[in-house]
C-alpha cells in the first residue's frame, strides 16, 4: 500500500471504477483497489444499477467519491462524467478499472510504474486474450477492435478493448468525446492517438469467471454502434489525420535535420542546391524529381536542399525559365538575341522553335548550376563553419 500511495501521489492520479449491476464482483474490486490506492483518490460511478450495488457502496461512501447516474446511461457516459470530475479536481492522471471482476487490482502498481516513467503516455493494461477461459466473442471483438485502431492511427496495440488503463488528463482536455456506451473506449484512444499521445502496453492478468462475471456487452447492438463509430473515425482519418501525420512535427524535424546536417560540408550543400536548380530548369518537365531524387541519393547529396531548389520551376517562374531558355538557345545557336520582351514569347513561337528552346534550356540549366553553386558556396563559406 505504501509504495502504491507514493506512486499515485507522484503522478497525481485517481482511480475510476464505473459499475452497473456487478453485485457479485464489485465489493472485491473496490477492496482490492483500496489496498493499492488511498481512498480519497478513488472515484466510483454507479450507472443506475438496479441490483444491490447501492447497498454495497454504502459501506464505502465515507471513504471514496461516489458519482450516481439516476438511470443507466452507459459505460462511456459514466467515464466521461468521471473524467470531468477528475479534471476539476486537478488530477493529472486517471486509472480506470472495470468492476466485473476480470481485472486484478494487484496489477495497479504495474501500470502506475509505467505512468511515472512515461507521464505523457496512455498506459494500456494488455490482457492475454488467447488464454483458456476467454470467451470467443471477447477474443474476436478485441481482434476486430485492434485492426480498426491500426487503420485509424497506424499504431499497433495488443489489446484496445481493455478497460484497465491510465489516461494523462492534459491531452484529454483537448479532445471532444461524444459516445456513451462501450465504444467510448475506442473513441478516446483513437482521438488521443490523433494528438500524437504515445501508448505503452503493460501485460496484466485477466480472469473470466462465468459464475460471477456479468457482461453487459450486447454483440449485435454494440458491434453495430462500434462499426458506425469506426466508419466515422476512418473517414476522419483519411480527411484529417493521415495528412496531418505526414506533416507532423516529427516529420518536419526530420526534414529540418536533413536540411541542416551539421556534419555535411559546404561543398556538398552548395552542390545539392545547384543540382536542384539545374534539374528545375533542364527541359524534362514532369520528370525532374523522378530523375533528380535517385541521382541525389546516389551521389549522397542533401535531398531536402535539392528538392527545395528544384522547385524553381513552380508555375509563377515557368514563363521566366522558358524566356531565359529561348534567349540562351538563340545566343548559343546564332550568337545574338533578338527577342527583347517576355511578352513576345507565344505558344506558337515555342512550337516553331522547339530545338532552340531545348538547346537553350540545357545551356541555361548549366549556366544556372555554375552560378548558383558559386554563390551558394561563397555564402556558406562566409557564414558557416566547415564541420571538423
Amino acid at each position: 500500500m505504501e509504495s502504491s500511495q507514493i506512486t499515485i501521489n507522484r503522478i497525481s492520479g485517481c482511480v475510476i471504477i464505473p459499475t452497473y449491476n456487478n453485485e457479485h464482483t464489485l465489493e472485491r474490486i473496490v477492496r482490492g483497489v483500496l489496498k493499492q490506492v488511498p481512498a480519497e483518490h478513488v472515484i466510483i460511478v454507479n450507472d443506475g444499477s438496479t441490483d444491490s450495488t447501492q447497498e454495497i457502496l454504502k459501506q464505502f461512501e465515507d471513504q471514496v467519491t461516489i458519482l450516481i447516474n439516476e438511470s443507466n446511461r452507459g459505460k462511456g457516459y459514466s467515464l466521461r462524467k468521471a473524467f470531468g470530475f477528475a479534471q476539476k479536481k486537478g488530477y493529472e492522471h486517471a486509472l480506470t478499472i472495470d468492476s466485473d471482476g476480470q481485472h486484478y487490482p494487484g496489477d495497479i502498481p504495474l501500470l502506475m510504474e509505467q505512468a511515472v516513467l512515461n507521464p505523457e503516455a496512455v498506459i494500456m493494461g494488455s490482457r492475454n486474450m488467447n488464454q483458456k477461459g476467454v470467451p470467443q466473442k471477447s477474443s474476436f471483438g478485441n481482434k476486430f477492435s485492434n485492426f480498426w485502431f491500426k487503420v485509424e492511427t497506424w499504431i499497433t496495440l495488443p489489446d484496445t478493448q481493455t478497460g484497465f488503463r491510465i489516461y494523462p488528463m492534459k491531452p484529454m482536455k483537448k479532445i471532444w468525446l461524444f459516445t456513451d456506451k462501450f465504444e467510448l473506449e475506442i473513441e478516446v484512444i483513437v482521438k488521443l492517438a490523433w494528438r500524437f499521445v504515445p501508448f505503452i502496453a503493460v501485460p496484466v492478468r485477466v480472469k473470466y469467471d462465468p459464475d460471477e462475471r456479468v457482461s453487459h456487452f450486447r454483440p449485435a447492438r454494440d458491434f453495430t454502434r462500434i462499426s458506425i463509430l469506426n466508419a466515422f473515425l476512418v473517414l476522419t482519418a483519411l480527411i484529417w489525420y493521415y495528412p496531418r501525420k505526414l506533416f507532423s512535427i516529427r516529420t518536419w524535424n526530420a526534414i529540418k535535420h536533413e536540411a541542416i546536417k551539421p556534419e555535411e560540408s559546404n561543398f556538398k550543400k552548395a552542390l545539392s542546391i545547384a543540382f536542384g536548380v539545374f534539374m528545375g530548369i533542364v527541359p524534362i518537365w514532369g520528370f525532374q524529381l523522378l530523375i533528380g531524387i535517385p541521382l541525389a541519393v546516389l551521389f549522397r547529396m542533401n535531398k531536402v536542399l535539392f528538392v527545395a531548389a528544384a522547385n524553381i520551376s513552380i508555375p509563377p517562374m515557368i514563363p521566366f525559365i522558358i524566356y531565359g531558355s529561348f534567349l540562351s538557345g538563340q545566343l548559343f545557336l546564332t550568337g545574338e538575341t533578338k527577342m527583347a520582351q517576355l511578352a513576345d514569347l507565344s505558344l506558337d513561337a515555342i512550337k516553331s522553335n522547339v530545338y532552340q528552346y531545348v538547346v537553350g534550356a540545357c545551356v541555361f540549366a548549366v549556366a544556372a548550376f555554375v552560378l548558383v553553386f558559386l554563390v551558394s558556396f561563397g555564402l556558406l563559406k562566409l557564414f558557416r563553419k566547415e564541420p571538423v
